[in-house]
This record gives C-alpha cells, structure tokens and sequence, in this order.
C-alpha cells in the first residue's frame, strides 16, 4: 500500500511539472517588468531585463503602434504584419501576450504559416476575409469573416488569411498569447531555406521534377 501511495505521489507530481511546462509562457512574478531595451544585453534571458519598477509610467503600457496601414506592396503576397513588442511596448515584457495588425491588399494572402509557441485569435475589423487551419489529421476548418467575427487558430497548427476581394483591401487584428509567438511560413520555410533543403527531398516530398523545385525557389527568393 505505501509502495502504491508513492507511486502515486510521484505520477501526480510529473503530471503537474507537465501540465507547468504545456504553458505558453512562464506566469510573471511581479505586478510587470517593463522591458530595458537601452542597455546592451549581457546575459540571453527568456525574455528581457526589467528597469526599476519606480522608474515605470503609463507611457510604457501603451503604444501607437498599430495605428497606421502596413506597406501591403512590399510583400509578394500582398501583406503586412505589425506586432507589438517590446522595442514599441516595452510594458508587455514577460506578460504572456502579442498584437498584432494584419493589413491585406486585394486578393492578398497571409499564406499558410504556424506559431509554434502561441495560440491566435484573429478579429476581421474591414473586409471579409477566408481563413482557416489544418489540424494534425489533415482535416481544415474554414471560415468567412465579415467585420467584426473573430476566428481562433490552435497552437502550433497550419493557417492561413485571405482577401477574398479583387478590389479592396481587408484589415484584421490578431492576439497570441506568448510574448514572442514566432512564425514559420509553410512555402519559404521548405523552399526559401538557408542553406536550401536538398533537392531530392522535396522532389521526393511533392512528387514533382527539379526544375519545377528551381521555379519555386526562384518565385519564392524575391
């Protein structure tokens, strides 16, 4: 029986070291630590230095940030992603949580792409935009938004915004829950690596010829 009792004690304690580390990100330890950002960095945290708490002002909790468009035409896909973080809101370090605008010119597309340490809610605010994810047994969930409707995206799962108008340009706002979500686009990752994943592989993974692995590459270097 005590033999048993301990067992138990130890599968109940790695469960909850387990149930710890599946977190985004680490819960603060203080009211907020408001990112130094002016010093050089001398030692790599997970995440950034705080100044003093009695040097804070209300300045460092706000931001204008994500008050202007994103240049759509610098982007082949017709896109652009502004995030808050901690150079433009230095307040929000160790909080657990990122903004983000997301302007699409007409027929632009945030193509397939993952954040592999957060979870994303995106709110559609001008347009309408289809978005979707595809879970882990291939399935995909879609849905239009008009402005207004909102659309979360899983952990670390594929998604995808697009404008699905010819003419006008859409506008949506997003929140992930992670200081520093990341984000890996599906297409230039595979293709658009540096060094380059080898050619046999990813004819091999897409079942197509070299040279339509050299067209892509080509398409996606730009």
């Amino acid at each position: 029986m005590r033999r048993n009792f301990q067992s138990l004690k130890l599968f109940l304690f790695s469960l909850y070291l387990l149930l710890g580390l599946s977190k985004p990100d680490p819960d603060p330890l203080q009211d907020y630590c408001i990112a130094d950002t002016k010093k050089p960095q001398a030692l790599y945290l997970n995440g950034a230095p705080c100044i003093d708490p009695e040097l804070a002002t209300s300045s460092h909790f706000a931001t204008s940030s994500l008050s202007k468009p994103g240049n759509t035409s610098t982007s082949q896909f017709g896109f652009n992603v502004i995030l808050t973080n901690i150079a433009n809101l230095p307040g929000l370090n160790t909080l657990g949580l990122t903004l983000a605008r997301v302007d699409l010119a007409a027929n632009g597309i945030v193509p397939p792409h993952s954040h592999p340490r957060a979870s994303e809610v995106t709110t559609c605010l001008q347009g309408t935009l289809l978005v979707g994810f595809i879970d882990t047994s291939n399935r995909v969930f879609t849905q239009n938004l008009k402005a207004g409707e909102s659309f979360v995206f899983p952990k670390g799962l594929i998604h995808f915004l697009y404008n699905v108008d010819p003419r006008k340009p859409a506008l949506a706002v997003s929140g992930l829950n992670s200081q520093n979500p990341g984000a890996q686009i599906a297409s230039i990752a595979t293709f658009a690596s540096k060094p380059g994943v080898p050619d046999e592989v990813l004819e091999k993974a897409f079942q197509i010829s070299r040279r339509e692995v050299e067209t892509i590459r080509e398409k996606l270097a730009g």
